[in-house]
């Protein structure tokens, strides 16, 4: 099975994620953060890859450390899980409808990591977590893991709604992209032999 292990420690976070690209969507998530618990989880279930994040952040000072080291772990470790990519089908979308909001999610593992971010919000808080963190954990996700990412709500109403529309997208793409395309043949999926 293809997982990987990443703990990372700084003054202002203390992290510990382990992935399954090939697993169940199980999970056991705890960041402090509950509605970042809930995100996490819709990630690890739409995807089929079991995710267990583990983080100790500096909560006191604010919810920024927690919700950037959160996404710098877990995108690092679906890049260590990846490894040199052989015969996965690499590119993913998906269109996430809930309720009154549609959004689109799509993306390449190619290793030049990108975050185009089209999307909103009309509260500056969901529970307790600032609306303004959540292009920063995409953007921070996209990075480590190496993933050119185009995000967009099409419409939407909800904040609620909107965000959670775009966790479960964005779930649907990396499902499809992480998966090995048995016509593949192990092959590295790009005419330059790597990625990135």
């Amino acid at each position: 099975m293809r997982s990987a292990t990443i703990t990372r420690t700084t003054g202002e976070t203390d992290i510990a994620v382990t992935v399954n690209l090939d697993g169940s969507g199980e999970y056991a998530v705890s960041t402090g953060i509950g509605f970042l618990d809930h995100m996490i989880e819709q990630l690890s279930r739409h995807s089929l890859i079991d995710i267990d994040c583990k983080v100790d952040g500096d909560l006191h000072v604010d919810q920024h450390h927690t919700t950037e080291d959160s996404a710098i772990a877990i995108g690092e470790a679906v890049a260590k899980a990846l490894g040199d990519k052989a015969g996965i089908r690499r590119y993913g979308s998906a269109y996430s409808p809930m309720d009154e909001t549609l959004s689109r999610v799509a993306l390449d593992i190619s290793g030049r990591p990108y975050l185009v971010w089209n999307s909103d919000f009309t509260q500056e808080r969901l529970g307790e977590m600032d609306t303004e963190l959540f292009k920063h954990w995409f953007h921070s996700f996209a990075g480590s893991a190496g993933i050119t990412l185009h995000v967009e709500t099409l419409y939407g109403e909800n904040n609620h709604h909107i965000i959670e529309s775009i966790f479960k997208g964005l779930a649907r793409a990396l499902r499809d992209a992480v998966e090995i395309d048995p016509r593949k043949g192990g092959a590295i999926p790009s005419t330059k032999g790597t990625l990135g």
